[in-house]
């Protein structure tokens, strides 16, 4: 039966189940940084050939030559993962594994100099070893506390070495003053820190997660309808941009349906707000029932929606999916609790034919939804070069 203290521990290192968003942006904070990751291993670079040199000693070039290598390939990997822009989830975590895979090398490196160093008798490259391991510390809880089994495993690389190396000098003789005694005060101090750094991964992980979840929460509430949970316009117009870059890309058209709801006055007025919500939920649920993944349904406000359809070869197409919405939409709903009946009529506007701007190709479908209206409602219409006319004619 596992202890308190044990159940404690796996909490710990067990990282619970990001959002997409949010687990996609802790891997771009990895590999924001390069200076840092420069900068310590130039540094360990330099100590550990400078105590190669004055004692001639192979096992200390050796490590100075792997942290060069290190180095180079940490800096490679973040490099890489620039170019590479991975967005899929499973591409992410293969370069996390990477980034993690250099950071344990590294970790591990201090570690082993660290170890070596200390049999030599030299208090100031004792020092500089192990400020070295805690300057390495230091540096990945503030960068990569962001995935903290990384860095706690990176920290315990570095210091548990360091640590026991520290334990074994202090109980060799020494006719110095103190030595055993500084020694085994340096080896807990070292540990009482990289405990202390453990607390503070802990508390920076939870607080970054806290603050991005509730950024990721603000931003979509930002670009999605708070009742039907439906794109915005924010919402509407950034996929707007994306689906017409692959459009252009792939030689596609795109349609753009203006959905505007005949007869929902009556049932918000007789029937009150509460059976009017009731009723654009459900519209918005059967609208998205109708539509593709890549496809786009947005409500603008009130009782006007829009869907973006996308891959479209011939204005068929889109005539089909308009005529579908219209049919959908015109069957019975129970509003709070009463029957309802409304229609809807929808104007289309084609891109390219009439523009490459969202909010030209809203006007041009406002203007043939017009028409849709004036001609009986529950009908559908494509925006023509005449409805361009009528646009240009109320503007002046």
């Amino acid at each position: 039966m596992p202890t308190g203290r044990q159940r404690s521990f796996r909490r710990f290192f067990r990282e619970a189940p990001l959002p997409a968003p949010i687990h996609r942006e802790f891997i771009d904070m990895l590999f924001g940084m390069w200076l840092p990751i420069l900068g310590m291993g130039a540094v360990t670079v330099v100590v550990a050939a400078l105590a190669a040199r004055e004692w001639r000693d192979s096992v200390i070039a050796t490590l100075a030559a792997a942290a060069v290598l290190v180095t180079a390939a940490r800096l490679i990997t973040i490099r890489a993962y620039h170019r590479a822009r991975p967005v899929a989830d499973i591409a992410l975590r293969r370069w996390e594994t990477r980034y993690a895979i250099g950071n344990y090398a590294f970790g591990l490196l201090l570690g082993l100099l660290n170890v070596y160093v200390l049999t030599y008798h030299f208090p100031l490259l004792h020092l500089i070893a192990v400020s070295l391991v805690f300057g390495f510390g230091a540096g990945i809880v503030a960068r990569i506390s962001v995935r903290p089994l990384i860095c706690v495993i990176s920290l315990l690389l570095a210091t548990v070495p360091t640590v026991a190396a520290l334990a074994v000098h202090a109980l060799e003789p020494s006719k110095l003053p103190l030595h055993g005694e500084l020694f085994a005060v340096e080896a807990c101090l070292v540990a009482m820190i990289a405990t202390l750094s453990l607390q503070t991964v802990a508390h920076l992980y939870r607080s970054a997660v806290q603050h991005l979840t509730a950024e990721h929460d603000m931003a979509l509430l930002a670009k999605f309808d708070p009742l039907t949970g439906l794109a915005n316009r924010l919402a509407l117009r950034e996929r707007f941009q994306a689906s017409s870059a692959i459009a252009d890309e792939m030689g596609d058209r795109l349609a753009l349906h203006f959905i505007d709801l005949d007869g929902f006055k009556a049932v918000n007025d007789g029937l009150g707000h509460l059976a009017g919500d009731a009723v654009l939920i459900e519209v918005a649920r059967r609208l998205a029932a109708l539509v593709r993944a890549e496809d786009t349904v947005a409500r603008l406000g009130g009782d006007e929606f829009v869907v973006l359809q996308t891959r479209v070869q011939h204005e068929d197409e889109a005539g089909m999916l308009a005529r579908r919405v219209i049919r959908q939409l015109s069957l019975p709903y129970e509003a709070d609790g009463h029957p309802a009946r409304i229609s809807a009529s929808v104007g289309i506007a084609m891109m390219p034919d009439f523009g490459r701007a969202l909010e030209d190709l809203i006007s041009c479908a406002d203007a043939a939804l017009y028409r849709c209206k004036s001609s009986g409602k529950g009908k559908h219409h494509f925006c023509t070069s005449g409805d361009l006319m009528t646009m240009e004619q109320a503007v002046a």
